[in-house]
């Protein structure tokens, strides 16, 4: 099983590069992550995120469905199902994990050699804070929130095997394929 594991604050171009990593390389296949949070915008039940109530999440925590969940604000809980991941294993594919950083941290620790955990990182929080309102998806509490959780982020991203600072869409791409690659190949 090899788990590639992509986490970064809100805004910071991670779902971006996931979605051009998915593109060029068909060995990757993405967990669709489980959420107790409304859709946003245009995203789809199973293939955005398996969209659950709080009440069905929280049944599914306790039957031990996931490889790591988080209550990512209060109230909003995100989490990678077991079966998911099983899955997508079966099929000899490297399972792609677009999470937050706690959920990254968790499963760098609990499969730590079978994950390479990358963080995309913003340039700084100003740039974050124009990407978060380019979006136009946040009210301004969400947004305020979020930058507020970026910073604590942030101060994580040594914890994780690679640093990506996506300034530059194309340099950051560039990075995210030259640490990927080896641990693709290996």
């Amino acid at each position: 099983m090899k788990l590639l594991v992509l986490s970064a604050p809100s805004g910071s171009g991670k779902t971006t590069l996931v979605r051009r990593l998915m593109a060029d390389f068909p060995q990757l296949a993405f967990s669709v992550s489980a959420t107790s949070r409304a859709p946003r915008g245009q995203e789809v039940h199973g293939q955005d995120y398996y969209f659950l109530s709080t009440e069905e999440f929280e049944a599914q925590r306790e039957a031990k469905a996931f490889l790591e969940w988080e209550e990512v604000y209060a109230g909003t809980y995100y989490g990678s199902l077991k079966s998911e991941v099983e899955r997508l294993d079966a099929a000899g594919k490297t399972v792609v994990f677009d999470i937050d950083v706690a959920g990254g941290l968790r499963l760098k620790k609990n499969y730590p050699n079978e994950t390479l955990a990358v963080f995309i990182q913003a340039p700084n929080l100003d740039v974050l804070e124009q990407r978060l309102r380019g979006r136009g998806t946040d009210a301004e509490d969400k947004i305020r929130m979020r930058l507020a959780k970026a910073e604590q982020e942030m101060a994580t991203a040594e914890r994780f095997d690679v640093i990506v600072v996506n300034d530059d869409l194309e340099q950051a791409y560039a990075d995210l394929q030259a640490a990927v690659l080896p641990f693709l190949n290996a």
